[in-house]
């Protein structure tokens, strides 16, 4: 099991950017599925990046070219860097980890749904 912390949301304008950090902890030697989603009120959650068990990440597709994502192995850390955020981003993204490790090459693509372990989240909130 792992745990998971995340930090860095607030306030940012439309255009900004703003960085969020997710600290993994626990048994981060297993190699899980990592994952960065949001929801927002009344939304499903949202794939966001998905970070495979062997260092390859996948975005969501309405995110593509705009998020960059990162991961730290070292210091057991994601980033997700918000570039040129809009309003329509505003949720609550979410740290999240599979039970299982996955891979973005070969078998089954890992699923939103996969991932059943969170952190308790950290509010974005874009204004025009």
């Amino acid at each position: 099991q792992v745990q998971l912390v995340e930090s860095g949301g607030g306030s940012v304008q439309a255009g900004g950017s703003l960085r969020l950090s997710c600290t993994v902890s626990g048994d981060t030697d297993y190699g899980h599925c990592l994952a960065w989603v949001r929801q927002a009120p009344g939304k499903a959650r949202e794939e966001v990046a998905i970070f495979d068990s062997e260092g390859q990440i996948r975005f969501g597709d309405s995110l593509k070219g705009r998020f960059t994502a990162s991961q730290d192995n070292a210091n057991n850390m994601l980033f997700l860097q918000l570039n040129n955020p809009k309003p329509e981003d505003t949720a609550m993204y979410y740290c999240a980890a599979s039970p299982f490790s996955c891979s973005l090459r070969v078998g089954p693509p890992p699923h939103i749904s996969d991932f059943t372990i969170s952190g308790q989240g950290t509010q974005v909130t874009v204004s025009s």
